[in-house]
């Protein structure tokens, strides 16, 4: 029986994007089979990502490699007319034009569907930006340390006599990454239907804003104010942390009633079922000054491992080390760990797709170099002679 292929196979999406949250949505639609081709300017020497270090040589880097696998590179200059001569023409053989720009550069560099329609009226265009194509900041850079910053999560996070803390991972930028990926999808979905296609705006702060869910409800619509709490603690939620144990923390999320009652029975102490002052949610939150130190004083008697083993039905975790993270066995069990061969690095090890789905990550490729595949997509995608491809590159175009 012939292998199933990915679901994107056949879809080809232009990516004009660079460092994180582009090129960490554009990999996961090229994991998902399509056919992604990253235009980089030969002018700044193409993503700037290929220069992060650790491990940066060459204009090749563990960090660029870890958010543009599977895709194709090729060097391009559409400041020139003859580099836009040749994006327009990869358009009109395209289904998709992905970039994550500042706000205001997708109109002035003529990205959106407005501008290509008439190449492509299928076409999909999805800008991914800081703070949007609209609005007073549209014209701002934005990062996930700033938006982290903007959009309140840094005040959420870190504990109560703490500074203002950003989370260890660039979670806004892999959220947007997501969303955009989401909403290209869609609009192709629709484009494929009717034969138009439409543009998609995303930005980091909308993404952000969108996440604070709950939150943003017990804000808008009550006296509620949120606090920096210790350990990691939910907000309402009671027992819902981490704590200490005898070698390092545990991680417990008791967001069910028979939550409770099993960690009750796991810790030894099941007559705290009982007691009138931790019988439900309400009473745990109330009395939680009364409970979590009784709690604590029993955790850390124990180790991590220990307490995992006693615990049965319970929502709980050690708080791993990336080594052991990365080491776990469900998330080895789960294909997270994928390999590719690399010239310079070997066998490179990198986490894998998200998505469990016949045809993703048969074959796993290594991120491109610097326009390694500017003349095979110019000769095989757009018919260009050597000659022809020649004098591109004589005009600049290529660099």
């Amino acid at each position: 029986m012939p292998q199933q292929k990915p679901p994107l196979d056949g879809i080809r999406i232009i990516t004009i994007s660079q460092f994180g949250a582009g090129p960490f949505g554009t990999m996961m639609l090229a994991d998902l089979g399509a056919d992604v081709i990253k235009i980089e300017d030969p002018g700044s020497g193409g993503d700037v990502a290929r220069y992060v270090p650790p491990g940066a040589e060459d204009g090749d880097s563990l960090y660029f490699q870890s958010f543009n696998r599977g895709k194709r590179s090729i060097l391009l200059d559409l400041r020139k007319d003859s580099g836009r001569n040749v994006f327009e023409q990869l358009v009109a053989k395209s289904h998709a034009v992905f970039n994550n720009l500042r706000g205001d550069l997708p109109d002035r560099l003529k990205l959106t569907y407005e501008d290509l329609k008439h190449l492509n009226p299928a076409i999909v265009t999805c800008s991914l930006s800081g703070f949007g194509r609209t609005g007073p900041r549209a014209k701002e850079p934005g990062y996930d340390a700033l938006v982290q910053a903007y959009a309140g999560y840094m005040s959420l996070t870190g504990g109560p006599d703490e500074p203002p803390t950003r989370s260890g991972v660039s979670l806004i930028d892999f959220a947007a990454g997501f969303a955009g990926a989401l909403g290209l999808v869609a609009a192709l979905v629709e484009a494929q239907r009717t034969g138009t296609g439409r543009d998609i705006d995303v930005a980091l702060l909308d993404t952000g804003i969108s996440m604070l869910t709950y939150l943003a409800a017990w804000n808008l619509n009550s006296d509620w104010s949120p606090q920096r709490v210790a350990n990691s603690a939910h907000q309402t939620i009671v027992p819902a942390q981490n704590f200490r144990t005898a070698d390092g923390w545990i991680s417990v999320f008791c967001a069910k009633e028979v939550f409770w009652q099993r960690l009750a029975d796991g810790l030894g102490m099941s007559e705290l079922k009982d007691d009138q002052r931790f019988r439900t949610f309400a009473d745990r939150y109330e009395n939680r000054d009364a409970l979590l130190p009784i709690l604590e004083k029993v955790f850390a008697t124990r180790t991590s491992a220990e307490w995992m083993e006693r615990f049965d039905g319970v929502p709980a975790a050690p708080v791993n080390s990336l080594e052991d993270a990365l080491a776990d066995e469900q998330v080895l069990a789960r294909g997270m760990i994928v390999e590719v061969e690399h010239e310079r690095f070997g066998t490179l090890k990198q986490t894998g797709s998200p998505f469990k789905t016949a045809g993703v990550h048969n074959e796993v490729t290594r991120a491109p170099l610097l326009g390694e595949h500017t003349d095979e997509v110019l000769r095989d995608l757009l018919d260009l002679t050597e000659t022809e491809i020649a004098a591109l590159r004589d005009d600049g175009a290529l660099g």
